[in-house]
C-alpha cells in the first residue's frame, strides 16, 4: 500500500493539471461541495450506472441522500438528468491519500461500488461499510491481481460482495475475499427499464436495419464486410465502444464505399453506415435496429451486455469471445434466443434473419433473461450493515 499511496502522489500533479484543462479540478480533488452522511454510489461510466439505477432509485425512494461518483463528465450529466429526489452527482476524487481523506469529511454511511472499480485508497481508507454489486473478475485479471498482493487487502476490507457469476465469484475467493462477505449472484444489466423519449427520424424502418453494439478495434471491419455481403438489412448504425474512435470507424466505411453519416459531426441519421459516436444513447440505437450484433465478441474482449439489445426486442447475434456473459449466452444460445457466429459466417447468419425466426428469438430471450431483483438484495442487504452499525455503536 506505502508504494501505491506514493505512486498515486507522484502522478496526482499531473492528473490535476489534466482535470484543470479540463474543468474538472474542483470535483477531481474533492474540493467541490458534497452532501453530508450520504450514500455513496460509485460507478465508471454511463454503463455501470444505468445497470445500477433501480439500485439508485430504491435508495432515492426510501429517503436516503445519495452520492453517485462516476469518471467523466457525461455520466455525471445522464445521472442528473435523472431527476431523482436526494441525488446529487459528481465527478469521483483521484484516489490518492490526501485527496480521498478530504472527499471523507462529508461522512459517507456506505461505499456502494459498481462492477470492477476496487480503488485501494477509497476501500481501505474508508470507515464505513463497503459494497460491490455486480462485481466482474476475469481470468485474466485474476492472474494479474494474484501478483499484487495488495488485492488481499482490498477483497479483505470488503464488506458484502455480489458476483455476476460463478466465475467471477471463484476468482474473487481464491483473490482473498472471505466468504462470509459473499452475497447473491445479481447481473445488475438485468434490472432495466426502458427509455420511451423521443427518437431522432430515421431513414429506414426497424426491420432494415441492424446494430452493432459498442464495437472494438478489429471487428467493425468483419462487421462492414459482412453487412456488405449480405442483402436482407439496409441500414448499418455502428457504434463504437470508445467515441473517440468514431474518425477511424467512419474511415473504414468509407474505404468501403459505403455512403456515411456521424453522430458527433451533427448529422442525422442517413447513410448506408451511421457512426453512433456518442455517450448516452444507446437506447435510441437499441429501439431503431431490429438486429443487435454484440461488440466485443469478434475479438477478444469478453463481449458486452445482451441485456440492453434484449429489453428492446432486438434479435441478437455475438461473436466466439463471451467470457463477460458466459453463463448466460450458453443459455440463450441452447435456447434460440442468441444466434452464434464466427466472422466469416456473419453475413449468412444476418441473411437467415427472417422476421418470424427474429420474432421467436425474441420472445424466447424475453423469457430466459428474467430480471434480478437487485434493488431488493441491495438495498436489505445494505440497512442491515448500517442498523449493524448502529447497534455496535450503542
Amino acid at each position: 500500500m506505502i508504494l501505491y499511496r506514493l505512486l498515486m502522489l507522484a502522478a496526482l500533479p499531473v492528473l490535476a493539471l489534466m482535470a484543470a484543462r479540463r474543468g474538472t479540478l474542483a470535483e477531481r480533488m474533492a474540493r467541490a461541495p458534497l452532501p453530508q452522511e450520504a450514500i455513496w454510489v460509485h460507478g465508471a461510466s454511463n454503463g455501470e450506472l444505468t445497470s445500477a439505477r433501480s439500485v439508485i432509485e430504491g435508495l432515492s425512494a426510501q429517503g436516503d441522500t445519495v452520492l453517485v461518483t462516476c469518471n467523466n463528465p457525461t455520466a455525471k450529466a445522464m445521472v442528473a438528468g435523472w431527476n431523482l429526489p436526494g441525488v446529487t452527482a459528481r465527478l469521483a476524487p483521484f484516489d490518492a491519500r490526501p485527496v480521498v481523506r478530504r472527499f471523507l469529511r462529508a461522512r459517507p454511511r456506505a461505499l456502494i461500488v459498481v462492477e470492477n472499480e476496487l480503488w485501494p485508497e477509497r476501500i481501505l481508507s474508508a470507515p464505513m461499510p463497503v459494497l460491490v454489486i455486480g462485481a466482474r473478475m476475469s481470468e485474466r485479471s485474476s492472474r494479474r491481481w494474484a501478483r499484487i498482493g495488495l488485492m488481499r487487502r482490498v477483497l479483505r476490507r470488503l464488506s458484502w460482495v455480489s458476483a455476476q457469476d460463478a466465475g467471477s465469484e471463484g476468482r474473487l475467493r481464491d483473490l482473498g475475499l472471505p466468504a462470509d462477505r459473499i452475497g447473491p449472484r445479481l447481473t445488475l444489466k438485468s434490472a432495466l427499464s426502458r427509455d420511451e423519449g423521443p427518437m431522432p427520424p430515421l431513414p429506414h424502418p426497424r426491420e432494415d436495419t441492424v446494430l452493432a453494439a459498442s464495437t472494438h478495434p478489429g471487428e467493425d471491419e468483419v462487421i462492414l464486410d459482412a453487412f456488405r455481403a449480405q442483402s436482407r438489412f439496409r441500414w448499418l448504425i455502428l457504434a463504437p465502444r470508445h467515441p473517440a474512435r468514431g474518425a477511424e470507424v467512419a474511415a473504414l466505411a468509407l474505404a468501403r464505399d459505403f455512403t456515411v453519416a456521424r453522430r458527433s459531426d451533427g448529422e442525422a441519421p442517413a447513410g448506408e453506415v451511421y457512426v453512433a459516436d456518442t455517450l448516452g444513447e444507446m437506447s435510441l440505437w437499441y429501439r431503431a435496429a431490429c438486429v443487435t450484433v454484440i461488440g466485443g465478441s469478434f475479438v477478444p474482449k469478453g463481449g458486452h451486455t445482451p441485456y440492453e439489445p434484449a429489453l428492446y426486442d432486438s434479435a441478437l447475434i455475438h461473436g466466439p469471445h463471451v467470457a463477460n456473459f458466459a453463463a448466460i449466452f450458453e443459455a440463450l444460445d441452447r435456447e434460440g434466443a442468441a444466434l452464434p457466429a464466427q466472422a466469416e459466417t456473419l453475413a449468412a447468419t444476418l441473411g437467415s434473419l427472417d422476421p418470424l425466426r427474429r420474432g421467436i428469438m425474441v420472445r424466447t430471450a424475453a423469457s430466459a433473461l428474467r430480471p434480478d431483483d437487485a434493488a431488493g438484495v441491495v438495498l436489505t442487504a445494505l440497512n442491515a450493515l448500517i442498523t449493524r452499525i448502529r447497534v455496535d455503536a450503542r
